[in-house]
């Protein structure tokens, strides 16, 4: 499907009679992620060169909607995970609805937010991109919305309506778009249950250096507070794996201060290494316990966050070697437009 989106979107790029793009989803789900059981499976079979050259597509698909030079309008209706939040969150437009459920649970799979994630989760406000990519919490369209992670809301039962006019249009000027978006919206607040009244204690809590050190300000949290909320996001970080925590803190840091291009460079990296199983399984194992056995049952390695190395997490980030290739993208050419 990456390989196919590619392929279509450079087609359509440069068709003169294709004014905007218009990407949505088929069915509960708009994207949700799924190509990690795929990756598992490719593994398994010894076929590591195919599962590179997934992620190089993938990516590469990635950085082209982030620089398309045609308005672009993702509509996010049903579950957006893993990498469904990077085939639509780089492009101009991003429509959620009522029925949006968004989230990163990639450290409690063994691996760690990719397809451009470092990039958008990392420009959230304050720590809430750590709180996100650490614990894998869920957002809904309301929240995304709030956030700034999606441009325009509209009602799941209003859909029809948007596609309709968008359909209609005869104009591709982006401001065009953006106000026949608009008029389908409606003003919305988070509710009072919301991650996004809780920004303060994510603040105080994901604002550390070690996740050693996330850990403890949310136990003191919980324990002072008697919050919930905090003992809800600790068993999250504690079921996840150690090694993908600390490799997934230092992604979002790096990516605060890096282009579009620069984190996809470095998540190809990343990828790699936890495919390679060099330093750890935790890739296939996270996979194993949560969609394809589905015991729920990882045995991490290391076990313990205080067993992760310097040395463990510094290969995750450590450029390939001659043999490997980097992912290039071609940056001379597209320059991201965010």
């Amino acid at each position: 499907m990456a390989s196919r989106l590619k392929k279509l979107y450079e087609s359509w790029e440069e068709n003169p009679d294709i004014g905007f793009v218009i990407l949505k989803g088929n069915g509960r789900a708009f994207c949700s992620g799924v190509d990690a059981v795929a990756l598992y499976h490719l593994l398994n079979e010894g076929k590591v060169e195919d599962c590179k050259r997934f992620l190089e597509t993938l990516y590469k698909f990635v950085y082209l909607q982030g620089t398309y030079l045609k308005p672009h309008v993702a509509i996010l209706d049903g579950i957006t995970m893993g990498c469904g939040g990077g085939i639509s969150l780089p492009g101009m437009f991003h429509l959620v609805t009522d029925k949006t459920v968004f989230a990163h649970p990639e450290a409690q799979l063994g691996f760690h937010p990719d397809s451009g994630a470092s990039f958008y989760l990392s420009r959230l406000p304050g720590y809430l991109g750590e709180c996100l990519a650490l614990t894998g919490e869920k957002l809904n369209g309301v929240e995304m919305i709030a956030c700034g992670l999606a441009t325009h809301y509209c009602l799941n039962a209003r859909l029809s309506w948007v596609k309709e006019c968008l359909g209609n249009m005869m104009n591709d000027d982006p401001t065009v778009i953006e106000s026949s978006l608009a008029q389908y919206g409606d003003l919305v607040y988070p509710d009072r249950s919301s991650i996004l009244h809780r920004i303060e204690t994510i603040d105080k809590c994901f604002c550390h250096d070690t996740i050693e050190e996330i850990i403890d300000s949310l136990e003191n949290e919980a324990a002072g507070a008697y919050d919930d909320w905090c003992r809800t996001v600790l068993r999250k970080m504690k079921e996840a794996s150690p090694l993908s925590l600390n490799v997934t803190l230092r992604s979002i840091r790096e990516g605060r201060f890096q282009s579009l291009d620069q984190c996809l460079a470095r998540e190809y990296r990343m990828s790699l290494a936890a495919i390679s199983k060099q330093v750890s399984n935790d890739f296939s194992e996270g996979v194993r316990a949560r969609l394809v056995d589905k015991d729920f049952a990882p045995k991490w390695d290391p076990p313990r966050v205080e067993e992760v190395s310097k040395d463990m997490v510094e290969y995750y980030f450590t450029p390939l070697g001659e043999l490997e290739p980097e992912l290039l993208l071609p940056t001379a050419l597209r320059e991201p437009y965010i």
